[in-house]
């Protein structure tokens, strides 16, 4: 893996107090996720354990931040299913797969996906606005991933327990991004 030195930091000075020792700060404070699922940490400064919060994430779909011009979800797909087929006329997305297996699907229109690629824990999918696309999970154990959409594609704070009820929210314009002025 990749190591990043700390950044370097002067020496302690009393006169800089807002500022730690070099020594007392090594790693950011980290926010726990609430028990209300529908807590949505957006616009605001947010640190988390990305990795955590994914695997420990029960929902099919929990927006964890929303802001002006990109939302963070989190997923869980059961074995066997998908996020469903979709296309993001102006959105760009990107997703992680944290733990499980998947088949991504794309393609320029709707019954011709000629992207088709595996992928694994770790792996990073793109999709380009526009795209037709799909993942579908192949594995034995829930596909948990987490998904960055640039701009927000859902309701900020939203929680769809199951993709049906994604889906039921998706048509009844429940599910709709927040419009910032």
């Amino acid at each position: 893996m990749y190591h990043m030195p700390p950044p370097h930091r002067p020496p302690h000075h009393p006169h800089h107090s807002h500022m730690p020792p070099h020594h007392a700060h090594r790693q950011p404070p980290v926010h726990p996720l609430p028990h209300a699922p529908e807590k949505d940490f957006g616009p605001f400064p947010f640190v988390v354990n990305i990795e955590k919060a994914t695997v420990q994430n029960p929902y099919y779909r929990r927006v964890l931040w929303t802001g002006e011009h990109l939302q963070v979800t989190l997923m869980n797909i059961p074995p066997g299913q998908d996020i469903g087929l979709e296309r993001h006329p102006h959105t760009d997305q990107f997703l992680r797969i944290e733990h499980g297996e998947a088949m991504v699907l794309m393609g320029a229109q709707e019954h011709h996906l000629d992207f088709r690629q595996p992928a694994f824990d770790g792996y990073a999918i793109v999709v380009p606005a526009g795209t037709w696309h799909n993942v579908v999970n192949t594995g034995t154990q829930p596909l948990q991933l987490y998904s960055v959409y640039a701009p927000p594609n859902h309701a900020a704070g939203v929680v769809h327990t199951t993709k049906e009820m994604a889906e039921q929210m998706e048509r009844q314009g429940e599910d709709t991004p927040p419009m910032y002025v």
